[in-house]
Protein backbone atom coordinates (compact mmCIF):
# COMPACT_ATOMS: atom_id res chain seq x y z
CA UNK A 1 0.00 0.00 0.00
CA UNK A 2 1.12 3.55 -0.68
CA UNK A 3 1.43 6.06 2.16
CA UNK A 4 0.58 9.67 1.32
CA UNK A 5 1.47 12.96 2.99
CA UNK A 6 0.02 16.29 1.88
CA UNK A 7 1.66 19.67 2.41
CA UNK A 8 1.46 23.22 1.15
CA UNK A 9 -1.81 24.38 2.62
CA UNK A 10 -2.25 27.72 4.33
CA UNK A 11 -4.09 31.01 4.47
CA UNK A 12 -4.29 33.09 1.32
CA UNK A 13 -6.36 36.02 0.12
CA UNK A 14 -8.91 35.60 -2.64
CA UNK A 15 -7.18 35.72 -6.01
CA UNK A 16 -4.00 34.26 -4.61
CA UNK A 17 -2.24 30.98 -5.28
CA UNK A 18 -1.04 27.93 -3.41
CA UNK A 19 0.69 24.75 -4.49
CA UNK A 20 -0.17 21.56 -2.67
CA UNK A 21 2.09 18.53 -2.68
CA UNK A 22 1.25 14.88 -2.16
CA UNK A 23 4.33 12.81 -1.37
CA UNK A 24 4.09 9.04 -1.68
CA UNK A 25 6.12 6.36 0.06
CA UNK A 26 5.86 2.62 0.45
CA UNK A 27 4.84 0.64 -2.63
CA UNK A 28 5.70 3.44 -5.04
CA UNK A 29 6.94 1.02 -7.69
CA UNK A 30 3.35 0.09 -8.41
CA UNK A 31 1.45 2.31 -10.81
CA UNK A 32 -1.34 4.37 -9.33
CA UNK A 33 -3.41 7.40 -10.07
CA UNK A 34 -3.70 10.26 -7.62
CA UNK A 35 -6.94 11.99 -6.81
CA UNK A 36 -7.31 15.26 -4.92
CA UNK A 37 -10.48 15.55 -2.88
CA UNK A 38 -11.56 18.35 -0.56
CA UNK A 39 -13.98 18.65 2.31
CA UNK A 40 -15.38 21.92 3.59
CA UNK A 41 -16.94 22.19 7.06
CA UNK A 42 -20.38 20.63 7.14
CA UNK A 43 -20.09 19.35 3.58
CA UNK A 44 -19.33 16.03 1.96
CA UNK A 45 -16.01 15.26 0.35
CA UNK A 46 -15.81 16.67 -3.17
CA UNK A 47 -13.62 15.48 -6.05
CA UNK A 48 -11.19 18.16 -7.22
CA UNK A 49 -8.68 16.71 -9.69
CA UNK A 50 -7.00 13.48 -10.73
CA UNK A 51 -4.02 12.34 -12.73
CA UNK A 52 -3.01 8.93 -14.06
CA UNK A 53 0.38 7.27 -13.54
CA UNK A 54 2.06 8.68 -16.64
CA UNK A 55 0.57 12.14 -16.23
CA UNK A 56 -0.99 11.99 -19.68
CA UNK A 57 -4.57 11.95 -18.38
CA UNK A 58 -6.00 14.52 -16.02
CA UNK A 59 -9.51 15.21 -14.78
CA UNK A 60 -10.93 18.27 -13.04
CA UNK A 61 -14.12 19.23 -11.30
CA UNK A 62 -16.00 21.94 -13.18
CA UNK A 63 -15.61 24.25 -10.22
CA UNK A 64 -11.79 24.32 -10.56
CA UNK A 65 -11.25 23.96 -14.32
CA UNK A 66 -9.01 26.70 -15.65
CA UNK A 67 -7.78 27.59 -12.16
CA UNK A 68 -6.18 24.40 -10.81
CA UNK A 69 -3.53 22.26 -12.47
CA UNK A 70 -2.51 18.79 -11.37
CA UNK A 71 0.89 17.36 -12.26
CA UNK A 72 3.27 14.68 -11.05
CA UNK A 73 6.97 13.95 -10.80
CA UNK A 74 7.34 10.20 -10.48
CA UNK A 75 11.09 10.51 -9.89
CA UNK A 76 10.19 12.34 -6.67
CA UNK A 77 7.05 10.26 -5.99
CA UNK A 78 5.16 13.52 -5.69
CA UNK A 79 1.96 14.92 -7.17
CA UNK A 80 1.26 18.64 -7.18
CA UNK A 81 -1.92 20.68 -7.25
CA UNK A 82 -1.29 24.23 -8.39
CA UNK A 83 -4.21 26.38 -7.32
CA UNK A 84 -4.57 29.85 -8.85
CA UNK A 85 -7.29 32.49 -8.63
CA UNK A 86 -8.42 31.05 -5.34
CA UNK A 87 -11.91 31.82 -4.08
CA UNK A 88 -13.35 31.71 -0.55
CA UNK A 89 -15.41 28.70 -1.62
CA UNK A 90 -12.17 26.78 -2.18
CA UNK A 91 -11.67 26.78 1.58
CA UNK A 92 -11.49 23.16 2.73
CA UNK A 93 -9.23 20.39 3.90
CA UNK A 94 -7.56 18.91 0.84
CA UNK A 95 -6.73 15.21 0.74
CA UNK A 96 -4.87 13.11 -1.79
CA UNK A 97 -5.81 9.55 -2.53
CA UNK A 98 -4.09 6.78 -4.49
CA UNK A 99 -6.38 4.80 -6.73
CA UNK A 100 -6.19 2.37 -9.65
CA UNK A 101 -7.28 5.02 -12.18
CA UNK A 102 -8.22 8.72 -12.20
CA UNK A 103 -11.45 9.50 -10.32
CA UNK A 104 -11.53 6.01 -8.80
CA UNK A 105 -10.66 6.15 -5.12
CA UNK A 106 -8.37 3.64 -3.47
CA UNK A 107 -7.71 2.75 0.13
CA UNK A 108 -4.71 5.06 0.66
CA UNK A 109 -5.45 8.54 1.96
CA UNK A 110 -3.24 11.30 3.31
CA UNK A 111 -3.97 13.17 6.52
CA UNK A 112 -5.11 16.31 4.70
CA UNK A 113 -3.89 19.89 4.50
CA UNK A 114 -6.00 22.94 5.33
CA UNK A 115 -6.55 25.62 2.70
CA UNK A 116 -8.25 28.82 3.83
CA UNK A 117 -9.09 31.58 1.37
CA UNK A 118 -10.09 34.91 2.87
CA UNK A 119 -12.31 37.38 1.06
Amino acid sequence: QVQLVESGGGLVQAGGSLRLSCAASGRTKSTYAINWVRQAPGKEREFVAAINWSGATTNYADSVKGRFTISRDNAKNTVYLQMNSLKPEDTAVYYCNAGPRPTTMGASWGQGTQVTVSS
